[in-house]
């Protein structure tokens, strides 16, 4: 089961992580995580990620090292990672990582709706999905094929090939549904429980 956590916003994980290869302010925490592209895989502002360190300064995760003073820039207070923040990362990832979880993505919310559309249209609807679904998937390729050339160990692309492998069933998943849909006995069927609905 998992745990309450103090932070449980992912951010505070991604920042945590950065934190163990150097003290830095959040912008440049900021600039990293970019940089690594985990803004792919968590969504976050400017002002989101100075509230996630404020959150994790106040449950002792990070502490102020130093005030980094720029004529050209505002003041810049620099955070590094203490030991209760080092121990919060790794039991958190050793949660995340061993223990699967229930989420809530969008798509399953609409398959579970799917009914109140007409077969033929939620069919269409899904050969769209396809082709999108399709084009992140060579995008996905691409860059793990170039990320490669460039000697990124593949430890820093698992995310990437993880990303690739969820696409490739849900467009294996959408591909059976379109098929199903489009049978005249399905779309028939479908089309009753429709109508009986309306």
């Amino acid at each position: 089961m998992a745990k309450r956590r103090k932070v449980a916003n992912p951010l505070a994980l991604a920042v945590l992580a950065e934190l163990t290869a150097e003290s830095m302010h959040p912008y440049e925490m900021g600039r990293r995580l970019k940089e690594h592209g985990k803004d792919r895989d968590i969504r976050y502002t400017r002002s989101s990620l100075y509230m996630v360190v404020e959150q994790l300064r106040k449950a002792g995760f990070v502490a102020e090292q130093e005030t980094v003073r720029d004529n050209r820039r505002p003041e810049r207070t620099v955070y590094a990672l203490t030991d209760d923040g080092r121990g919060e990362l790794h039991d958190w990832m050793r949660e995340l990582v061993a223990e699967p979880q229930h989420e809530y993505p969008m798509f399953g919310v609409a398959l579970s709706l799917l009914a109140v559309l007409p077969p033929t249209e939620a069919a269409d609807l899904l050969e769209q999905r396809h082709t999108a679904l399709t084009a992140q998937v060579e995008e996905i390729r691409t860059t793990v094929r170039t990320a490669g050339e460039q000697g990124v160990p593949w430890i820093f692309l698992i995310e990437e090939e993880y990303r690739r492998g969820v696409l490739e069933a849900e467009l294996a998943f959408v591909t059976g549904l379109v098929a199903s849909l489009r049978q005249p006995e399905s779309v028939r069927a479908r089309q009753e429980f429709f109508d009986n609905r309306t």
